[in-house]
């Protein structure tokens, strides 16, 4: 017993080395590049082939052959991806999300082009580096990680590496090559992810598809150690790597054994999916998104005309041809649920192939049982939707890398629990629909089909609930802040999207009439993603175009052609926009912020004929309009009022000791102005995210008219008729100026088509900009834009976080005007501002704030 003790802990601790090696890799890329490389494992596969083909195929010895691997052709790897895909997305100034997209693309460029090279068969001969001895390959993890250590502690590289991680403009500014320390970082991260290759291609199946998958499993050391610490990524690696030994002894009888043998052999996947969703993520909210269209595609009738005929000419086929068709529109609904999650939503989904895959076994289960094919498609469709809450609800607080990772793990481990298991998948069989057992049959139902969700996802691009999702997908504080049900709508699109993806599986099972684990591999979901993204994820030709494209060049090519294509495009998917935008569309004329003719002067005016009729504010008192009443110099502040707003006593303090507010109260009253003033850090904005319900204080509450509203969210309070703006802007840029204020008037406190409208006029949007698209407005026009979206929901409270930040004089002028109107109509009003003028001219209350205190 103690003999296998050991022999399995030293099992566990080779395969631990392995893991701890990609930790090294991952967290030092991340370091040196901000980049989380999923091409790690690609990576790796590539070495592990280039080791075999000098050695095994040209003959060369073996230690030549790793010295030429491990020291030319991985660092060379890594520097060529930095050269051509990462650092032109650093100049371009890409976010983490894109960062990411372009990794995927490396990911399934690697894959294809190591399937076109090499096929796609099993290699078994792959030689052996360092022998049988895990204590040789556990030495060589620790002296790596020592060197890591020593180099980042002690020497000139490590002390700017460490700069550049802490503020890379800064660094830049301070003389320090930064492209010269990410380019050493790709480097070692290639290295260490060649190293890993050809230590564990000996031991695991060498090819294009296993091995990369293996090694995004071990991902999980690396999120463990919250891509920071190497010591934690060791230490899990050989934790995870032992006691996934040892769970091999463990056989127990009945169901519960093959769950076990299945743990035991995937104990890592566990490992991420615990990760992702339990670990505070990597990345996190602001810019940590998927790069957004600024205009919503339009495709001409044309367009759409020449693509229906496309899909119809196959009915016209026979043979293999036909058959091979038939894959084509079932393909399509699955990658129309990216549309779904990822052009309408915004959000990250890596895992739609496990939704895809139990569409598919969920019917064969059910049509196995007796059901009709049909009947048992639509039963399964019922059971994987509410599947979709398990990505959609980390999502609710997730972003970006985090939000990638939990999607990732949910697809690897239904992939390796389920469709690799044969207590669920052995002895099924899929049949088609009776009456549609001819391929030409089977293909027009397809088509059927699919037009009815083309038509459901289009609906769901328009009215209230379109705008909301572009408002998630643009801006998500902002849309939270206008009232969308964030968390509510996430929900919506991952569960939208899992039926989608099981209807298109469960299709795609019927057509090839059989049950198939491997057409909804991992690395398929990887792929869909990438060919969704390059190929414009907003828009429904995307679906389309990709299934034809991923099916046509796989089947009419060797395999791995699709796959090499898309991951070119989606490498350089910073400087490519996406496909479909290059069609022919509805041209804009440009216009100045108003909607005339090309500039020729400043944008429209501010309304400041009028707050009431037609296009004004009713007062919220007594339900009429009144006039235009301007600020003057001097003033009489108006009776004093009971407070609607009040913060009591709030204190908050961030992870880590930093109070950013101490014991602060503030009383907020009806028809009057209150302003914030003080220095950069005084806790101002703080406060004011404490009063919006962006934050939630550590002590004290918030109440409105008496009634405690601290644990309200912000949509909530914006319900309740508590409207706030952002310092920085928050408006969605692929709305029209409309929509955009439409959206405060569906969202907000009071609801009416009518106050879009007053919105519009009231703020000066009324003319022909109302029917341009937000992006690329000017700033003083975004920021008129972004009021009017807040009055449109008819608050009683006005929360400002520097109304004037890019307005000029005239404009800074007439906005203080209104600002005053709306004051004397009964709005309550705070502002958050550094113009002392406007300031002075518009509050009839100051509070200094410093050191998170209100001082005066």
């Amino acid at each position: 017993m103690a003999s296998l003790t050991y022999d399995l802990t030293l099992a566990g601790l080779a395969v631990g080395s392995a893991a701890a090696l990609t930790g090294i890799g991952l967290i030092v890329t991340y370091r040196a590049t901000g980049v989380l490389n999923l091409a790690h494992g690609a990576i790796a596969m590539v070495c592990a082939y280039v080791l075999r083909q000098v050695v095994v195929e040209w003959g060369w010895p073996l230690p030549l052959g790793a010295l030429v691997t491990l020291l030319v052709v991985a660092p060379g790897i890594g520097l060529a991806l930095d050269r051509a895909v990462f650092r032109p997305l650093a100049v371009l100034g890409s976010n983490p999300a894109q960062t990411l997209v372009a990794s995927i693309g490396v990911f399934v460029l690697l894959v294809g082009g190591a399937a076109l090279l090499w096929g796609t068969g099993a290699r078994a001969d792959a030689p052996v580096l360092l022998g049988d001895d895990p204590w040789t390959q556990l030495a060589a993890v620790v002296l790596l990680a020592v060197a890591v250590g020593v180099v980042t502690r002690w020497t000139r590289f490590g002390r700017e590496l460490r700069a550049v991680v802490d503020n890379r403009p800064l660094a830049m500014l301070g003389g320090i090559d930064a492209d010269r320390v990410a380019a050493g970082g790709w480097a070692f991260g290639a290295f260490t992810a060649g190293l890993t290759g050809v230590l564990l291609a000996p031991y695991v199946r060498l090819d294009p598809y296993g091995m990369p998958l293996l090694v995004v499993e071990v991902i999980a050391v690396a999120v463990v150690a919250r891509m920071r610490s190497l010591p934690v990524a060791i230490l899990t690696a050989l934790a995870l790597g032992v006691a996934q030994a040892q769970l091999t002894r463990l056989h127990p009888e009945g169901w519960a054994g093959p769950l076990v043998q299945a743990l035991g052999a995937n104990l890592f996947v566990v490992a991420l999916l615990v990760a992702a969703l339990a670990v505070p993520g990597i990345g996190g909210p602001g810019r940590d998104a998927l790069p957004l269209p600024s205009v919503a595609p339009r495709t001409p009738t044309g367009v759409w005309f020449t693509v229906g005929v496309l899909f119809l000419l196959p009915l016209g086929f026979a043979g293999t041809d036909l058959h091979t068709a038939v894959q084509v529109p079932a393909l399509a609904i699955v990658l129309l649920s990216l549309v779904v999650v990822t052009g309408r939503g915004g959000q990250i989904a890596l895992g739609q192939a496990a939704y895809a895959g139990l569409g598919a076994l969920f019917t064969a289960l059910l049509a196995t049982d007796g059901l009709p094919e049909l009947l048992a498609l639509a039963l399964a469709v019922l059971l994987v939707a509410p599947l979709g809450l398990v990505t959609g609800w980390p999502a609710i607080r997730r972003h970006g890398l985090a939000l990638a990772l939990v999607t990732l793990a949910v697809g690897v481990a239904v992939s390796r629990f389920v469709f690799a298991q044969p207590y669920a998948t052995a002895g099924l069989e899929l049949g088609r629909p009776a009456g549609f057992a001819d391929d030409r049959r089977y293909y027009a139902l397809e088509l059927v089909v699919l037009a009815g969700c083309l038509v459901l996802v289009a609906a769901l691009r328009r009215g209230r609930t379109g705008r909301a999702l572009a408002a998630l997908r643009d801006h998500e504080a902002g849309a939270e802040a206008s009232g969308v049900r964030v968390s509510l709508l996430k929900l919506l699109a991952f569960v939208l999207g899992a039926a989608l993806a099981a209807l298109g599986g469960g299709l795609l099972g019927m057509g090839l009439r059989a049950f198939d684990p491997e057409a909804y591999d991992p690395v398929r979901g990887l792929l869909w993603f990438a060919a969704i993204v390059v190929l414009g994820a907003d828009s429904l030709l995307s679906p389309l175009a990709a299934a034809a494209l991923l099916v046509g060049l796989d089947a009419g090519t060797r395999g791995g052609v699709a796959a090499a294509t898309i991951g070119v495009l989606a490498a350089l998917t910073g400087r490519i926009p996406p496909l479909t935008s290059w069609l022919p569309g509805r041209e804009h004329t440009p216009a100045t912020a108003d909607g005339g003719p090309p500039p020729t002067g400043g944008p429209a005016p501010l309304s400041t004929s009028s707050t009431g009729g037609a296009g004004g504010i009713p007062s919220p008192a007594e339900g009429r309009a009144h006039p235009h009443r301007p600020a003057p110099a001097h003033r009489t502040s108006p009776a004093p009022a009971p407070a609607r707003l009040t913060a009591h006593d709030l204190t908050l303090t961030h992870p880590g000791g930093l109070t950013a507010l101490s014991h602060v109260t503030l009383a907020l009253a009806p028809g009057r102005v209150t302003a914030l003033v003080g220095p950069n850090g005084a806790g101002k904005s703080t406060l004011f995210d404490c009063l919006a319900g962006t934050l939630r204080p550590t002590h004290g509450r918030v109440t409105l008219d008496g009634a405690d509203i601290t644990a309200r969210p912000a949509h909530a309070r914006t319900r309740l008729g508590v409207a706030r703006s952002f310092q920085q802007l928050a408006v969605f840029p692929s709305l029209t100026v409309e929509d955009n204020v439409r959206i405060g008037a569906e969202q907000g406190h009071h609801r009416s088509p009518a106050h879009t409208e007053q919105a519009l006029r009231l703020l000066g949007l009324a003319g022909p900009v109302r029917r341009l698209p937000a992006a690329d407005l000017p700033t003083g026009t975004l920021r008129r834009v972004e009021l009017a979206r807040a009055l449109a929901g008819r608050p009683h409270t006005l929360l400002l976080d520097e109304p004037s930040a890019g307005l000029d004089a005239a404009e800074t002028e007439a906005l203080a005007r209104i600002l005053a109107a709306l004051a004397a109509d009964g709005l309550t009003v705070l502002v958050v501002e550094h113009d002392p003028d406007l300031v002075a001219g518009l509050a009839h209350t100051v509070h200094t704030m410093e050191g998170g205190r209100i001082v005066s």
